[in-house]
C-alpha cells in the first residue's frame, strides 16, 4: 500500500477537469453511437471519428487525470513539472474536436487536429517519464507505465502520419497501418496501464495482500513482446507475424486474468459495492472480447471482430473506467477538502461521497446496454443495437450527475 502526501499531490482544481471533460465526452459519445451503422466496417469514417472522440475525449483523458495523481503516489516524488497539466488537456481536448471534424467534415484539417494530440501526447510524455526517472524502487507498476507511454507516442506518431495520408494526401497505406495503431494505443498503452495501475488499485479497493505476482509479470513480457512484434511485421509486410502478436497479446491477456483472479481469490473486503460490481462486468467482458478476438483470427467476420472492440472498449475498458470513477473522484475531494480536518472535526467517509442510488442506475442501465447492443452487433439485428445503445446513453447520463454530484460534495 503507498502512502499518500500532500507535498506530492497536484492540485485538484488542476486534476478536475480531466474528469469534467472526460465525463461529458462519454456522455456525448453515448448520444452520437446512435448515428453509426454497426454493420459498417471499421474503415468508415463515423465509426472512425468516433472511436477518436471516445478513445481520445473519454478514454485518455480520464487516463491522464487519473495518472497524474497515481504517478507521484507509485514513485512517491512529485511531478517533474506538474503545471504541463494545465496545457494537456486543452491541447488534447481542441486536438480531439479537430480531428473529429476531420473524420466527419473536413478531412483537410484533421493533420491539424492530430498535430494537437500529438504535442499533448509528448508533453505528457516528458514530464510522465521525467517523474519516473526519480523512482528508486522500480516495480512492475513502474516499467508498465514506461512502456504504454512510449507505445503510445509511438501509436500516436503512426497515427498522425494516417492523419496525413487522409488529409493531406501523403502516400501510406492506410489500411494496412491502422491495426498496429489500434494495437500500438489500445494494447500497448490502454492494456498496460490498466495492467500496472491493477497492482496497485485492485489490493488497494479489495484490501488484498501476499498474491502471487507472478501472472501479470508474464502478463507485461508477453504484452509488451507482442505489441513490438506487431508493429515490426507491419513495418516489413510480414501478416504471419502480425498474426502470431495477436495470439502472443491474448496469451497476455489470459495471464493477466489470472492476475486478477488471484487477487480477488485473497480480497479482505467482500463488498460488492458499485465498483466491485463494475469489476466483475468488466473483467467478464474482457474474457467475452478475448474470446470473440480467437475467432475472428479464423475466419473472415467483421460482426465478430466488431464486437470483440464493442465488448473490450464499452465492457472493460469503460466499466473499468467508471468503477474506478467513483473511488478517484471521492478520495481526490476528500483529501482536498477535509484531509486538514482530520482530528479537528468530523470528516466524512469516502463512501458517503457518491451517490448510491444514481450509481446503481448507472450501472444497471449501462451493463444492460452494452450486452443488448453488442448481441445487436454479433447478430447483426440493428433494433437490438440502437435499444442498447438507448439504455447506454441514459447510464452514461446518470454517470454525468454522479460525476457532478461527487466533485460538488462539501459545497
Amino acid at each position: 500500500m503507498f502512502s499518500v502526501s500532500r507535498d506530492y499531490a497536484p492540485p485538484f482544481g488542476m486534476i478536475a477537469p480531466f474528469f469534467i471533460i472526460g465525463t461529458l465526452f462519454f456522455f456525448v459519445g453515448s448520444i452520437l453511437l446512435l448515428f453509426l451503422d454497426p454493420l459498417h466496417g471499421h474503415f468508415d469514417p463515423m465509426i472512425a471519428g468516433w472511436a477518436h472522440w471516445f478513445l481520445l475525449g473519454f478514454v485518455m483523458m480520464i487516463i491522464f487525470g487519473a495518472m497524474a495523481q497515481l504517478i507521484p503516489v507509485v514513485v512517491e516524488v512529485g511531478h517533474h513539472s506538474v503545471d504541463l497539466y494545465y496545457v494537456i488537456w486543452p491541447l488534447l481536448l481542441i486536438g480531439t474536436l479537430t480531428m473529429v471534424t476531420g473524420f466527419w467534415i473536413a478531412p483537410a484539417v484533421l493533420p491539424y487536429g492530430g498535430l494537437l494530440v500529438l504535442t499533448a501526447m509528448l508533453i505528457y510524455l516528458y514530464d510522465t517519464l521525467m517523474t519516473l526517472k526519480k523512482a528508486e524502487n522500480i516495480t512492475l507498476t513502474v516499467k508498465t507505465a514506461v512502456a504504454a507511454n512510449l507505445f503510445l507516442t509511438t501509436g500516436i506518431v503512426v497515427g498522425f502520419v494516417m492523419t496525413l495520408a487522409i488529409g493531406a494526401g501523403v502516400k501510406v497505406d492506410v489500411s494496412w497501418w491502422l491495426g498496429t495503431h489500434a494495437v500500438l494505443v489500445l494494447g500497448g498503452y490502454v492494456v498496460l496501464t490498466i495492467m500496472g495501475l491493477s497492482l496497485i488499485l485492485l489490493p488497494m479497493f479489495g484490501l488484498a495482500h501476499g498474491f502471487d505476482e507472478g501472472p501479470i509479470n508474464r502478463a507485461f513480457n508477453l504484452m509488451v513482446g507482442g505489441v513490438i512484434l506487431h508493429l515490426v511485421s507491419t513495418l516489413i509486410g510480414f501478416s504471419v507475424g502480425r498474426f502470431l502478436a495477436m495470439l502472443i497479446m491474448l496469451v497476455a491477456i489470459g495471464f493477466y486474468l489470472r492476475q486478477v483472479w488471484l487477487i480477488y481469490k485473497v480480497r479482505a473486503r467482500k463488498e460488492n459495492d458499485i465498483w466491485a460490481r463494475s469489476m466483475f462486468f468488466g473483467y467478464g467482458s474482457l474474457v467475452l472480447a478475448a474470446l470473440l478476438a480467437v475467432v475472428s483470427l479464423f475466419g473472415d467476420w467483421e460482426n465478430v471482430i466488431l464486437a470483440s472492440a464493442w465488448f473490450l472498449i464499452m465492457g472493460f475498458v469503460t466499466f473499468l473506467i467508471t468503477g474506478h470513477l467513483y473511488k478517484i473522484v471521492p478520495f481526490l475531494v476528500w483529501f482536498e477538502r477535509y484531509s486538514p480536518l482530520v482530528g479537528k472535526e468530523r470528516v466524512p467517509m469516502l463512501n458517503e461521497m457518491y451517490p448510491k442510488k444514481m450509481a446503481d442506475w448507472e450501472f444497471a442501465l449501462s451493463a444492460a446496454g452494452v450486452v443488448t447492443a453488442g448481441v445487436g452487433i454479433l447478430f447483426k439485428f440493428n433494433d437490438l443495437y440502437y435499444g442498447g445503445v438507448a439504455l447506454l446513453i441514459v447510464g452514461a447520463g446518470f454517470m454525468l450527475a454522479s460525476v457532478k454530484w461527487m466533485l460538488s460534495f462539501g459545497r
